[in-house]
């Protein structure tokens, strides 16, 4: 089949935009902790890319992705024809567009969806800041990969158990952030709380407001780009993803004012990428009022669901909890009243639409199927890491600071700012050797 050069440039595009979502998540979740945890925070998402690659090439496609096998197995788990990427070079991933039947090489198709799983185990490191052995959480990060992104995202993207249903989850709602969501709650239950409560606060709201912004820029190739195609549904998934986090930022920032009195760019920042969070499951299957709709319902459930913390006591650092499975979760139940726009056969449009209830339970059933097996299953690799090689670091390396304590190094030199001014020789300061 031939290449579509249009389209793979645009997926091209969209991969390298998708990547950038991490080292934008590592600002974003940085600037929320403590200054003594910055550095460890990033570096939990700059090594998930390593990790997640090396799983991705030599058996993690083939297990999202690869039909070959028995079809009761398939229905779990993909098979094993493509390890090492082999069988990819020079063949060719079928247009999915109706419109265009746009064709990409497999190797752009399949790097376009490693990026998702990088970032989906990158979100689950927010919820232990500060916590969190190093080790640990590279072992963890290849395991969960491993025994549940992949098998998760062949059920709904890779031709199995879900997609035969007819599930809807056009960018990731279900297979990403209802994932790394339930996960993130499972680890808050195995490691425990912070011992440091004076040193949650976020240290540099600018590095927060920066991350949300490339984390923003990048939302684009993650939804615009799962069209696999460039059509009318590329342009609608583009439109459908500003304007959901533009309405869920809004909302947050409003909800921000009612209960606190103040405007807060924290608020701001989180109310963007919960609306983002909610419209990826939808961002091709909805109109553009209902991407509104679906970003203010996030901007405020969602600014409510951080509360759930403090009230049932689980120590969710960077809410990933709140944001990524609860705007998940309204995303892709969302789907089963608004959906206009169907892809499959068996798929079916949304209540409002005449749809019945079928899509709807189908919504429901998904995200209970993924949230409740991400769940037990991070929970119990946690538990196994733990016993083995000991997963939260030593209270005194905590109170001390995680990062001088498992990196060696500070993101920044406390020292030095603590430093008095030299004083004046002459009226003119002296200079400081460095």
């Amino acid at each position: 089949m031939p290449i579509d050069t249009g389209a793979t440039a645009w997926m091209l595009a969209a991969t390298a935009l998708v990547l950038l979502m991490t080292p934008g998540l590592a600002f974003f979740y940085g600037g929320l902790t403590s200054v003594r945890g910055a550095l460890n925070m990033m570096m939990m998402s700059f090594v998930s890319i390593a990790t997640v690659t090396v799983a991705w090439v030599l058996y993690g496609h083939s297990l999202a992705f690869d039909p070959a096998g028995d079809a009761a197995v398939n229905a779990v788990v993909g098979g094993l024809d493509h390890l090492g990427l082999q069988g990819l070079v020079d063949t060719v991933y079928p247009g999915l567009s109706p419109e265009t039947g746009d064709n990409l090489p497999q190797l752009v198709f399949s790097a376009f969806q490693l990026t998702f799983a990088v970032i989906t185990v990158a979100l689950v490191s927010g919820a232990v800041v500060d916590r969190a052995r190093f080790t640990a959480w590279v072992v963890f990060s290849l395991v969960y990969a491993t025994v549940v992104y992949f098998p998760v995202a062949h059920w709904v993207w890779g031709g199995g158990w879900l997609a035969e249903l007819g599930i809807e989850d056009f960018a990731g709602g279900t297979v990403v952030h209802i994932n790394a969501g339930a996960a993130a709650l499972a680890l808050t239950l195995v490691l425990g709380r912070r011992h440091r409560p004076g040193h949650q606060q976020p240290h540099n709201v600018p590095l927060v407001l920066l991350g949300a912004g490339l984390l923003w820029f990048g939302w684009f190739g993650f939804n615009a780009g799962s069209e696999l195609a460039v059509d009318s549904t590329t342009a609608l998934a583009f439109m459908n993803t500003l304007i959901a986090s533009a309405v869920g930022a809004g909302v947050w920032l409003a909800v921000d004012k009612y209960r606190h009195g103040h405007y807060s760019a924290i608020g701001i920042a989180s109310g963007a990428v919960a609306g983002l969070v909610a419209i990826t499951p939808a961002c091709g299957f909805v109109d553009p009022w209902a991407a509104a709709v679906i970003g203010a319902a996030a901007g405020a459930i969602c600014a409510w669901a951080v509360e759930l913390k403090n009230r049932l006591g689980y120590d969710d650092s960077l809410d990933v909890v709140g944001v990524h499975l609860v705007g998940g979760l309204v995303g892709a139940v969302s789907l089963g009243i608004l959906a206009r726009y169907t892809f499959l056969p068996q798929q079916h449009q949304g209540l409002l639409y005449g749809g019945g209830l079928q899509q709807l339970g189908l919504q429901l059933l998904g995200p209970l199927a993924v949230g409740l097996y991400a769940f037990g299953a991070a929970w119990a690799i946690a538990k196994v890491i733990d016993r083995v090689l000991g997963f939260r670091i030593p209270v005194r390396d905590e109170v001390a600071g995680i990062d001088i304590t498992s990196h060696a190094v500070l993101g920044y030199d406390l020292r030095e700012a603590a430093r008095p001014p030299a004083p004046a020789v002459n009226g003119t300061p002296a200079k400081v050797d460095a």
